[in-house]
Formats: structure tokens, C-alpha cells, sequence
């Protein structure tokens, strides 16, 4: 159930057709205080009274008129208001920061040719690298997050690898690192307006994921191993790993990007609030 007193954090917001061929939008809220969830939806006449900033991820928000369906276990939202609206992301001398930082660990890489196709890549892409998410709900889903999230795998692969006896080749973990995220600069949207993040319609015609986007690139590059550790990242089939880290006899990198990448979308900096937090 909803309360007019409770203040809530939107979690995701997303806008679809009904049978009748009008609009209608999911909001999910988690309450502030206790964490729940509140499932909730808006009729298109709702939707049209709001700027689609309103809907932000991480908006804080109460609602001033709802009523709750127990039939369907949602919340129908007729008037909510901003408490606080979220930072969209990062600003542009944070964006410019951090590719900077991205571009420094790409000099570490002493492979030519590993290291010219990533500056060339990266320069071609700039503007999209510069402001893509990392995902649309699950982890840094803010404007700027995927650098963020690139750079903590770097970081993270870095400090284990000085750590570790054994002998990894830190070309292709960089590489991976860098790598194996990369096609959400054309997987998602994001406006720069309101902060809110889609999926693009055109790239999933085109690709079954963004894994599959980065295998191919480095596949067809010819940088094996680097494809073979972005192939097994997700870590298992029905997460979208295309190589399951179930299967027997694989190289260890393969387990290392895998644990990197979950270290960072678990326990990295995750959402914007965290960021401005450790950064102060």
C-alpha cells in the first residue's frame, strides 16, 4: 500500500502501448524509509501533465493521489510531486576527467597494435563513451556511468593483478576491461535533458546483446583471448554470457573479468548520490 506521507525514490520508469493504442507508464518507487517496492502505473492523460524529467531515476517523490489495485498489485499514481530531483550524471569536466583517466590506461597497454586500435576506437567514439550508462536500472544508469564503471574494472584489475602470483597478461585484462561493456554506447539512449535511459530500438534489431557486440569487434580485430574474456563476462548462459563459466577447462582470465565486472556493478559507485559522496 501507498501512503500521502511517505516519500519515495524512483527506481524505473518506462512508457508503453495498452490495447487501446494509448500510453501508459510504469513507475516502480522504493519506499525511502523501509526500502519496499511500489509498483505503479499512469493512464496517458496522467503522463501528459508531466515533464518526462519528473520521472528521473532517483527522484525522490511523494504521491498526493493514488489509488492501490489489489487486483493487479499496483499502485494507479493520479498526482505525485518532486521532493528532490536526482543529478541526471556526470557534468562535463566529470565526463572529461574521466575519459582522460580511461585514455591513461590505455597508453599502459604496450602492444601496438592492441593499443592503436583502442585510441582510435576510443576517439571515434568519444562523444558516445562520454555520456553512455552502464545499464538502464541495475548499475551506474546515469549519464557518464559507463566510464565510471570501466574505470573501477581497471582499477579493481589493476590493484589484483599487482596482488597476484600468477602471471596475467595485463594488455588484454586492460583491454577486457575496457572492452567488455563497450556496446551499450549504442545499446542505450540517454537524454541529456531529463537523464532518462532507453534501450535502442535500431541495436536490438541488429545485435542479440552488447556482449555479442564486443566479442565481434574484438573477433574480427583479431584480439582472440580479449573476445574469449568479454564472451564469458556475464558468467553464466542465462545472464547472457556466451562461453557459461560452468564449463570445464577455462583460462582463469575468464573467471578474473567476470568477478571484476561484478565487483564494480555490486559494490562500485553505483548510482550518482554515491559518486558525489566519495568524491567530496
Amino acid at each position: 500500500m501507498f501512503s500521502t506521507d511517505a516519500e519515495y525514490e524512483i527506481v524505473t520508469f518506462t512508457v508503453g502501448d495498452t490495447k487501446a493504442g494509448t500510453k501508459m507508464g510504469k513507475l516502480q518507487l522504493k519506499n525511502t524509509e523501509d526500502n519496499s517496492i511500489l509498483n505503479c502505473v499512469l493512464w496517458e492523460e496522467t503522463l501528459n501533465r508531466f515533464d518526462s524529467k519528473v520521472f528521473r531515476t532517483g527522484n525522490i517523490v511523494k504521491l498526493i493521489s493514488a489509488s492501490f489495485n489489489e487486483k493487479f498489485n499496483n499502485c494507479l499514481v493520479s498526482v505525485l510531486e518532486v521532493v528532490k530531483e536526482a543529478k541526471t550524471g556526470l557534468d562535463e569536466n566529470q565526463r572529461e576527467k574521466y575519459y582522460s583517466e580511461l585514455m591513461e590506461y590505455i597508453s599502459k597497454i604496450e602492444d601496438e597494435r592492441l593499443n592503436s586500435f583502442l585510441v582510435r576506437y576510443f576517439m571515434e567514439h568519444k562523444d558516445k563513451i562520454k555520456i553512455a550508462p552502464a545499464a538502464k536500472v541495475m548499475h551506474h544508469n546515469y549519464i557518464g556511468g559507463l566510464m565510471v564503471h570501466i574505470l573501477e574494472c581497471l582499477q579493481f584489475a589493476e590493484a589484483n593483478m599487482l596482488m597476484s602470483e600468477y602471471k596475467f597478461n595485463s594488455d588484454n585484462i586492460y583491454a577486457a576491461c575496457l572492452l567488455h561493456d563497450i556496446g551499450k554506447i549504442f545499446e542505450y539512449t540517454v537524454n541529456l535533458e531529463s537523464g532518462l535511459i532507453d534501450y535502442d530500438e535500431t541495436f536490438r534489431k541488429e545485435w542479440l546483446t552488447h556482449s555479442q557486440y564486443g566479442f565481434t569487434l574484438c573477433m574480427s580485430e583479431g584480439f582472440k583471448e580479449v573476445a574469449k574474456m568479454i564472451a564469458a563476462h556475464h558468467g553464466r548462459s542465462d545472464w547472457g554470457a556466451i562461453i557459461d563459466l560452468n564449463e570445464k577447462d577455462l583460462e582463469p582470465e575468464l573467471y578474473f573479468i567476470h568477478l571484476i565486472d561484478n565487483l564494480s556493478a555490486k559494490f562500485g559507485k553505483i548510482c550518482v548520490a554515491k559518486l558525489e559522496k566519495k568524491e567530496v
